[in-house]
């Protein structure tokens, strides 16, 4: 397999490279969140939403688990990311972040928050909660890979955690949002070219049977509709609609999906990213449940865990010399994302708390390192977070992500995305959402865990249970969020005139129409 160690060590060069060119555009905070005065196009734009939005969770965890329980039919997840979560979200979002943020000088989510609502105790919280809960989402795809190079090429997954850590850590340490961005824009191409030769690969191999009755006769190969058998909680339709809403929707109020909003360069930019990302999600989302939707056709894989399914697929399907770039794929998918996760983290961290309640006074330079070195601390915690979750199976990595998307997504659905459009929401309608969401999140984990369980079993296996319904509690957060974000605004003090000036009215430079 050195051909395949070849292509693998060609990628993590190049990464450093694109660390080392990009050095010298990082040079104060803004230049390192938002790429400098002028942003970003619409290219690069777009390919860092595509692969901030789809990592290893999506090719390991969610094509192999969801695949396998709702066969073809999960595919629709891949449609909805792409109508939902890529086109109506930038048709929705793009402008009114970029001009409302420009407006404010805003640069993180929190930072919107306090500007926007005019509060700064908001800031502060907001910022723990995203630093808290990136975490996990961060630590499922340093599992996703390491259970993929584990089982394909045989490296203990600690190995492949580490030399991931460090390699994202560099890019970013140097380069920044623009580093990172030049570094999607690469990955984002390998991903396309990646995942079309895997889908040829395997609608060719002999195990997948074509053959119309087969098609007919076997309902994991139903494109329209999923088995009607009951998981336990709720069935699979509910479960499917639950899936294809959190990852559609959760975007909307994500910070590291939003951020890429902010730093977008014109009218044009917009347009392009619109389209391109589009498209981008569209083949990426459809072939990766595609895929995993082909693992009816592979019997002897049906007992392993879900998350161990594509991986042990792809060792036997793909010939050796390919599985390098196959790897590649699901490596820029993860560290594009990662990166993402990493940055939007940190600067909550250096931004919001750091300079916003620890010292008021700190000069741009001290904050621009406080960032970088930030970046590091949060791979590391969230390289140990994974090393602890495989010593001790906590849960797999598809329901991870759907605690973290669901959480943050729930949090801050209503503050963020109808305080872009309305002047009548209030902060006291923004600390409802966030503190209400967060009870209902820890609540109903508890209590499905022990609906489903019993209420016999320890705590432990009834949080792990719980963990697993996090898509159903994300979905009912986020419509929550929307709910009483628009009855406590009806009731409670409207933010100054100042602050809705400052948010909505007043001029900017190059404000997109």
């Amino acid at each position: 397999m050195w051909l395949d160690y070849l292509i693998l060590g060609l990628y993590a060069l190049s990464m450093v490279l694109i660390a080392l060119y990009t050095r010298n555009r990082s040079k104060s905070v803004k230049d390192f969140l938002l790429a400098g005065k002028n942003g970003l196009n619409g290219w690069m734009s777009a390919f860092s939403y595509g692969t901030t939005y789809f990592s290893a969770v999506i090719f390991i965890g969610y094509a192999g688990n969801f695949g396998k329980q709702f066969g073809l039919a999960s595919v629709w997840i891949g449609v909805g990311n792409a109508i939902i979560g890529a086109l109506i979200a930038w048709m929705v979002l793009a402008k009114r972040t970029k001009n409302m943020t420009a407006r404010l000088q805003a640069k993180t989510m929190p930072e919107f928050f306090e500007k926007r609502y005019g509060s700064k105790n908001l800031k502060l919280f907001s910022a723990i909660i995203i630093f808290v809960f990136l975490i996990p989402y961060s630590a499922s795809v340093y599992n996703g890979l390491s259970s993929l190079f584990e089982i394909v090429f045989g490296i203990p997954g600690w190995v492949i955690m580490v030399i991931l850590a460090v390699l994202t850590a560099i890019y970013l340490f140097f380069g920044g949002y623009f580093g990172a961005a030049l570094s999607d824009f690469i990955q984002g191409i390998i991903m396309l070219v990646g995942v079309i030769l895997m889908v040829f690969y395997f609608v060719n191999h002999p195990s997948v049977n074509w053959d119309l009755s087969n098609l007919v006769n076997n309902p994991e190969l139903n494109w329209v509709t999923v088995q009607s058998s009951n998981t336990g909680l709720y069935g699979n339709t509910v479960s499917l609609m639950a899936l294809i809403f959190l990852t559609s929707f959760g975007v909307f109020a994500l910070p590291q999906t939003i951020h890429k909003y902010y730093a977008v360069r014109d009218k044009k930019a917009i347009v392009q990213g619109t389209i391109v990302s589009t498209i981008f999600a569209l083949i990426i989302g459809f072939c990766a449940y595609f895929t995993g939707a082909l693992s009816a056709f592979f019997p002897q894989f049906a007992s392993l865990p879900a998350d161990q399914i594509i991986p042990n697929m792809l060792s036997l399907v793909i010939p050796s010399g390919l599985i390098g770039i196959i790897s590649v794929l699901i490596l820029s998918a993860s560290m594009s994302t990662l990166s993402s996760v990493s940055l939007a983290s940190a600067s909550v961290v250096a931004v919001d708390i750091y300079k916003g309640k620890i010292n008021p006074d700190a000069s741009d330079k001290k904050v621009n390192w406080t960032m970088r070195i930030l970046c590091i601390v949060f791979i590391l915690i969230s390289v140990v977070l994974a090393l602890l979750n495989q010593i001790y199976n906590v849960t797999a990595i598809a329901y991870l992500m759907g605690l973290s998307w669901g959480t943050l997504a729930g949090c801050f659905m209503g503050p963020f995305v109808l305080g872009l459009f309305s002047k009548k929401i209030t902060a006291s309608a923004v600390w409802a959402s966030i503190i209400s969401c967060l009870t209902i999140t820890v609540g109903l984990i508890i209590f499905f865990g022990y609906h489903k369980n019993g209420f016999n079993c320890s705590f432990g296996e009834a949080i792990q249970t719980g963990v697993g319904c996090s898509p159903l509690i994300g979905v009912i957060c986020m419509v929550f969020s929307m709910l009483i974000t628009v009855v406590v605004s009806a009731f409670t003090k409207k933010p100054s005139a100042q602050v809705l000036y400052e948010s909505f009215e007043k001029p900017i430079e190059n404000e997109i129409k």
